[in-house]
């Protein structure tokens, strides 16, 4: 309902009109709180999957067919009915949370409908986002989705049987891709293929998703074991393993020939324009890339800079690439012996900058947290992670650290940075925060941006010298190669996606500028292929954090207080940058 509010000179009317508005507007305050909430709801049913992973077990036994035509038409349907529910609201009307939710709407479904004039159901997976993975995490029975019950198993099984469907819909799109020209790099393709291969087993009981039955529950019944069991056997059997094999055989006979021999997006028919798209709905601004780029060129610079200084102050003699090799291959940075030391290692970051985080954060989160060593079944891939915990604060927080060797563990590898992005302030702050905070709608609690999100995360590991960390050297050192390796990205990605760079010269820009083997430089150049402008929130979003708090010291002067900005960037949950700006522009008024 549009208001119209009525101006006159009589007094009583304007008092009359006053409260008429009042009540006006706390029913139009109840109305869009209901739309946010049907919106998430609607939105959980259209991605079941999204549902299990924060824990609500009402849709785990769906899998939607996502690229399928059908699917494509509900999507665009739901993203348009909302942006044509939110012009029935008066913004003006709406109390300021609601205006920050009607703002976050506004782009997100402006950005998601945008993004339905691009085929990416033409690329239905990479080496890196891909289902037929998160499958084998959600099936292995450690992952997010549950079995403590009999229900659980059984919604499990339904879920996974219509994996074949959306197995023959990723073929054929992928076939639709190669007639339009939207194809994968062939670098990309070939370690998509023994991914596949590895779920291909002739035993149902050698499979990761028998994972389950080898940990069946000792409360379930004698005929629910054995009936359950059978029903694991013949799905592995008859579903699981032939879906795998039939995306191997595609890959390998069909797909792999007509590859393309390029790295990036704008070999692509309207790659570019695509390319574009997405670095604006991964930064959440308007800035385009050739400028992303030319901000990536100065930052490498000058970070560049901070770390002669350094290779300086410790007195090494040689060229930076001498002094990344020195600080890779030296044996006092390898000091470990077990994976119990290297998680101490980190526990005694935490205890160290405990007392300066109070000074620096008014809230903290009751979520519970933990240091955890990554298990072993996904260590040799994986890199360090915070899973977040439930919002009921059952499941804690985790920062998970992959130790395949303690012996090799580097301390130079950036241990006190990678404690504050991943886990306190970083990740576990700011998602728990959101989680907890029950004033907020339940998209925003659930939601996020990932230029704010990685942004937060990122900006967090410049609060080092400010929380007592960075006091040795050499951890410094690690910092500002983490920061180096954001700062790459913005010129590698762009260059890739846009100026015909190849992967083989974006590796060696990469190894050229941080301490970084051959090998990690090129896992993350192949990401930055399958998955264009990702990478460019951390840096994109940490900027603008670092930006408004420089500018607001300096418009409040004493009436500045770091823990109050803090509070403020992190209250209100993700937005894009613009909106998330105009925010933090009227919290420094309020300050005033």
């Amino acid at each position: 309902m549009k208001k119209i509010l009525l101006f006159t000179a009589c007094i009583a009317c304007l008092s009359a009109c006053k409260q008429g508005t009042k009540s006006d507007s706390d029913s139009e305050n109840k109305a869009f709180a209901y739309m946010c909430e049907q919106y998430y709801q609607d939105g959980l049913k259209l991605t079941p999957i999204n549902a299990t992973y924060i824990g609500d077990e009402r849709y785990d036994d769906l899998l939607p067919n996502d690229g399928s035509q059908a699917y494509l038409k509900e999507y665009k349907a739901f993203n348009q009915r909302y942006l044509d529910s939110l012009g029935k609201y008066d913004r003006e009307g709406l109390n300021d949370n609601d205006k920050l939710s009607f703002d976050y709407l506004k782009d997100q479904l402006s950005i998601n409908l945008e993004g339905l004039k691009y085929h990416s159901e033409y690329l239905p997976f990479n080496q890196m986002f891909a289902l037929p993975l998160t499958i084998g995490q959600l099936g292995s029975g450690t992952g997010a989705q549950p079995f403590k019950t009999v229900k659980n198993y059984e919604n499990w099984l339904k879920r996974v049987t219509a994996f074949s469907v959306w197995a023959d819909t990723a073929i054929a799109n992928f076939k639709k891709g190669e007639a339009a020209g939207i194809v994968l790099p062939k670098a990309l393709v070939v370690k998509m293929i023994p991914q596949m291969q590895s779920m291909v087993v002739t035993d149902p009981e050698k499979s990761l998703f028998y994972g389950p039955i080898n940990s069946l529950p000792a409360s379930f019944s004698a005929a629910d074991k054995q009936r359950l069991t059978e029903a694991y056997r013949n799905t592995i059997t008859t579903v699981i393993v032939p879906t795998y094999k039939k995306l191997g055989d595609f890959l390998q006979n069909e797909y792999l020939p007509k590859a393309r021999t390029t790295s990036g997006w704008s070999a692509m028919p309207g790659g570019l324009e695509w390319y574009t798209y997405l670095v604006k709905q991964q930064t959440t601004t308007n800035r385009t890339p050739e400028e992303i780029y030319q901000t990536g060129l100065k930052e490498v610079a000058r970070i560049k800079g901070q770390m002669d200084s350094i290779k300086n102050l410790v007195g090494f003699k040689g060229d930076l690439k001498a002094f990344f090799e020195y600080m890779k291959t030296d044996k006092k940075f390898t000091p470990y012996k077990t994976p119990k030391e290297v998680l101490a290692a980190f526990e005694d970051i935490h205890q160290r900058m405990k007392p300066n985080l109070k000074k620096m954060f008014d809230v903290e989160p009751k979520t519970p947290f933990e240091i955890r060593q990554t298990e072993a079944f996904r260590a040799a891939s994986a890199s360090a992670e915070y899973n977040q915990g439930s919002a009921d604060g059952k499941r804690p927080g985790i920062f998970y650290v992959p130790i395949l060797d303690a012996k090799k563990f580097n301390t130079t590898s950036g241990m006190e940075s990678l404690f504050l992005h991943e886990a306190i302030p970083g990740h576990h702050y700011q998602i728990s925060l959101t989680q907890e905070n029950k004033s907020l709608p339940n998209f925003r609690r659930f939601g996020g941006h990932n230029a704010y999100v990685e942004g937060w995360a990122l900006y967090c590991e410049s609060l080092g010298k400010e929380l007592g960390l960075y006091q040795d050297p050499y951890q410094h050192m690690g910092a500002l190669g983490d920061e180096m390796h954001r700062a790459i990205r913005l010129v590698v990605d762009v260059a890739i996606h846009t100026k015909n760079m190849t992967r083989e010269q974006a590796i060696k820009y990469m190894t050229d500028n941080e301490a970084i083997s051959t090998e990690g430089a090129t896992a993350e150049i192949e990401r930055y292929m399958g998955i264009p402008a990702q990478a460019l929130g951390y840096k994109t979003g940490a900027m603008k954090i670092r930006e408004l708090r420089s500018r607001y010291e300096k418009e409040l002067g004493p009436k500045f207080k770091l823990s109050a900005f803090h509070t403020a960037v992190l209250k209100d949950g993700s937005f894009p940058l613009s909106v998330f700006e105009a925010k933090m522009d009227a919290w420094a008024a309020s300050q005033k």
